[in-house]
């Protein structure tokens, strides 16, 4: 790891594998265990970044693939970066668009070389390669930086998991030669599927590379939540112990707490946004549809133990109102709890493990679930 990026492990749990640390980068620091927030497109949608920063939130995410079809990287590199083009100034990381690529597109073609797929804005053919990732990740100019991989879909057959995961290592290869900036950590992402012996062959390759840091790609894709945890249990103990280990797509509770345990430091998801405009709060591990009846006439906050601006200062049947008159304003407040939330359950996590109390504290979510949780609890 370059002196601009830094990785502080200064307490460990004496019954599990969670880890609390720092990661330093250019643009600040990010405590962890931690969640960060998506910001596709250069924004947390429905925030300002004094919004977003009031939530607790460190570092952000956004994404190579959209920012590449809009506005461009050249236009983001015109004002300066993303730092300065979205008004955020603590650490940014940017995904490679991989996972975008392969799951949005109409019309997605793999090969060696690269992938060509039709943009879903105008219809023309846009070719992504290891190479050309890179260089609009260096235009973008975030602090972390994603390797551009392949990846496969859940269910796959072996045969083309591993074709994708060998693949996902020799683009690393060439995102690492493709790499021009000091100021930039470039993380490789573990694929494999739901295959441990390919996660394993994976993790071993990518760390041969010595990178600033490495990510768990490829899940979230539709397997189910044990799936989810057998992998990252499998493959987190390969990855360096000393550099942050980020599991990519994941921001349920339950999830969270197991890949902590496994020693996961960072998490990102789109989940707290995307339930917002959908009407959902996250309080306390469930997920609440404030439109609901029995919120109609409920004049006490979302969550009376919330710091957030929210819970402060409006009632749950104020965002019911909000949201059965269709108000922007609702999807406002909602996800500014809902970011709340989450970093807010990652800061409790970690002062946990600090206190070494992590698993009496977080009992409910390190036990195995109750066969009879339907659908809807298992998203949590």
């Amino acid at each position: 790891m370059s002196d601009r990026f830094w990785f502080d492990c200064y307490q460990h749990c004496s019954f599990t594998q969670a880890r609390a640390g720092t990661f330093h980068t250019p643009h600040g620091s990010v405590d962890t265990p931690r969640f960060m927030p998506v910001g596709t497109l250069a924004n947390v949608k429905t925030l300002t970044p004094d919004q977003l920063q009031a939530t607790g939130a460190q570092m952000v995410l956004a994404n190579t693939y959209h920012l590449h079809l809009q506005p461009g990287e050249q236009i983001v590199k015109q004002a300066g970066g993303l730092h300065p083009f979205m008004h955020w100034p603590g650490p940014l990381l940017t995904d490679s668009g991989g996972f975008q690529v392969f799951s949005l597109s109409e019309m997605c073609a793999i090969a060696e070389a690269g992938v060509s797929f039709r943009s879903p804005r105008d219809g023309q053919i846009i070719h992504l390669s290891p190479e050309t990732a890179i260089a609009i990740q260096n235009a973008l100019g975030a602090d972390v930086i994603m390797a551009f991989d392949e990846c496969p879909p859940y269910p796959a057959s072996r045969e083309t998991v591993a074709r994708a995961t060998e693949r996902t290592t020799r683009w690393l290869a060439r995102c690492v030669q493709a790499h021009q900036r000091r100021d930039q950590a470039l993380f490789g992402i573990v694929q494999g599927g739901t295959f441990a012996d390919l996660r394993q062959a994976s993790a071993q390759a990518l760390v041969e590379f010595d990178l600033p840091g490495y990510a768990i790609g490829g899940v979230s894709v539709g397997e189910p939540p044990e799936l989810i945890e057998k992998i990252v249990q499998v493959t987190t103990p390969l990855l360096p112990p000393h550099k942050p280990r980020y599991l990519m797509g994941v921001g349920t509770y339950r999830e969270m707490v197991q890949a902590i345990a496994a020693g996961i430091d960072l998490f990102d998801c789109v989940i707290p946004t995307r339930l917002a405009r959908h009407g959902n709060a996250l309080v306390q591990g469930e997920r609440w549809n404030l439109k609901n009846n029995r919120f109609r006439a409920d004049f006490t906050p979302l969550d009376p133990t919330c710091p957030c601006y929210t819970c402060q200062h409006f009632t749950r049947a104020y965002v019911s109102h909000l949201l059965r008159s269709r108000e922007l304003l609702a999807y406002t407040l909602l996800s500014i709890h809902n970011i709340t939330e989450l970093i807010g359950f990652t800061q409790r996590i970690r002062a946990a493990i600090i206190c070494d109390r992590f698993p009496q504290e977080f009992a409910q979510w390190l036990a195995p679930p109750p066969q009879s949780l339907g659908k809807a609890k298992t998203l949590l």
